[in-house]
């Protein structure tokens, strides 16, 4: 029957794919094709970046980093030949399409950057600066931030004296926030600074499909959509081990066991690095102002201890 709830719904859900699939068709309208991208840094994230990009979407990459022992390509993908996730010949492929540099000036010729370096405002600020000068006129700019604000950054392309109306380049500032392990996580969390295009929102969207993630948009707010919820849970967990209410095993398991998530928020700080858990905290607390953010006391000494999680080997445990 037209009038039923069962044919209602039917229409409903045709309108919403239709609207959907317009939508959709709408973006990859608008969107610039990226025949060549550039990485900035070359640590887990930036590497995880640029081979994602080089095997997905099959583009070649450029990878710029200061320390020329970042850049070893030797043991990329090792272990995922070892495991068999891929074969050696697709490794091969991939590590073919990589090209790495110690001078940024070698991003002259590509069509997007993904700037992937520590969480400090001053260096990411420069690094745009340059960018702006470097890459094409065309090229899209993006930082994988898990916090800073993108229209602070897009501003840094900008030069001081310049009309602060004149877009040209803050125009094609975006943030790409990639998850981590990169080669692992589906996600990227794609924002939007007060001065980005929607042609440069919809490249950065369609690229990020092509290398095989699933993009949400988030407002440009603190913490954006993914640390303003994941942080203060783990958070909240470091201040439950730190007054006593359970040990590091019992708050990790219970949050496994109860929520059937794959690791606990205390080894999940130990992966993410609880150097990055503290910056992104601060960031929360100094934007935001609410007491809710403050960084537990723990993480601090933590951090002031060099105890920063997996990559030193010790963190809320030894690795």
């Amino acid at each position: 029957m037209i009038g039923s709830p069962i044919a209602s719904r039917r229409f409903v859900c045709a309108h919403c794919r239709a609207f959907s699939t317009s939508r959709r068709s709408l973006v990859e309208a608008q969107a610039a094709e990226v025949k060549r991208l550039g990485v900035v840094g070359a640590g887990q994230m930036g590497l995880g970046i640029a081979l994602v990009a080089s095997r997905m979407a099959k583009v070649p990459v450029v990878v710029v980093d200061n320390s020329q022992k970042s850049l070893d390509k030797d043991k990329l993908l090792a272990k995922d030949v070892s495991k068999q996730r891929i074969t050696q010949s697709e490794a091969d492929e991939t590590r073919s399409r990589l090209t790495a540099t110690t001078n940024i000036d070698d991003l002259s010729t590509v069509d997007m950057v993904i700037e992937a370096v520590p969480e400090i405002v001053a260096l990411k600020k420069s690094i745009f600066a340059q960018l702006a000068q470097i890459c094409p006129p065309h090229a899209i700019l993006a930082t994988n931030t898990s916090s800073i604000s993108i229209t602070q950054i897009a501003r840094a392309t900008q030069p001081p004296a310049a009309d602060p109306t004149d877009l040209s380049a803050a125009s094609r500032v975006i943030s790409t926030h990639f998850m981590n392990p990169v080669p692992i996580q589906k996600g990227v969390e794609i924002i939007s600074g007060l001065q980005t295009s929607p042609a440069t929102l919809a490249t950065a969207l369609v690229f990020c499909q092509r290398m095989g993630k699933i993009p949400s948009q988030s407002a440009d707010s603190p913490g954006f959509l993914a640390n303003r919820i994941l942080m203060p849970y783990i958070n909240e967990a470091i201040i439950c081990l730190e007054t006593g209410v359970g040990k590091e095993s019992d708050i990790d398991e219970i949050m496994k066991n109860g929520t059937n998530v794959p690791m606990g928020p205390l080894q999940l700080a130990d992966f993410i690095g609880l150097d990055t858990c503290l910056s992104i905290m601060e960031v929360l607390h100094g934007q935001l102002g609410d007491s809710k953010y403050r960084p537990a006391v723990r993480l601090r000494l933590m951090v002031e201890a060099g105890w920063v999680g997996k990559k030193c080997g010790r963190g809320f445990y030894k690795y």
